[in-house]
């Protein structure tokens, strides 16, 4: 089913946990309103719920303090979720596809919020802004 209609809409948050439900309910919205079924709604949510939480922890160091503006965007049939700070700078590609036979074995915990990110959605790109932001855009296909 094809949504006859552009979406195009934005939130902006703290960098703290506490904020993460607001945004799961933004998306969820969106995404809905876009066309997609529960369980691919669930896929993106999950996606943007790890990406925002790599930015709190990674970008921000759960500092309360930084700003995360989000943006969903659908057209036609490609619905895209910008998520934007200004926190210290990342490199996607020095993040390498990990081991799970090795990770199981090891019994670790967290640390596959980008293999989950890949995983769940169709495209994901990152960029930064001469080093004053950075930018996660996750992309899923109305199929």
């Amino acid at each position: 089913m094809k949504t006859k209609y552009k979406i195009d809409r934005k939130i902006e948050i703290k960098s703290s946990t506490a904020n993460l439900s607001l945004v799961r309910d933004f998306v969820k919205k969106a995404a809905k309103d876009s066309g997609f079924n529960d369980e691919t709604i669930g896929k993106i949510i999950l996606a943007v719920d790890e990406a925002c939480t790599n930015v709190i922890k990674h970008a921000y160091h759960y500092s309360n303090d930084g700003d995360i503006k989000i943006r969903a965007v659908f057209d036609k049939s490609k619905f895209k979720v910008i998520i934007t700070d200004h926190g210290e700078p990342f490199n996607a590609k020095e993040i390498p596809e990990p081991n799970l036979q090795e990770y199981h074995r090891l019994k670790k915990v967290g640390g596959l919020g980008m293999f989950l990110m890949r995983k769940l959605m169709d495209e994901i790109n990152y960029s930064t802004g001469n080093k004053t932001f950075n930018k996660v855009t996750l992309v899923k296909y109305l199929k």
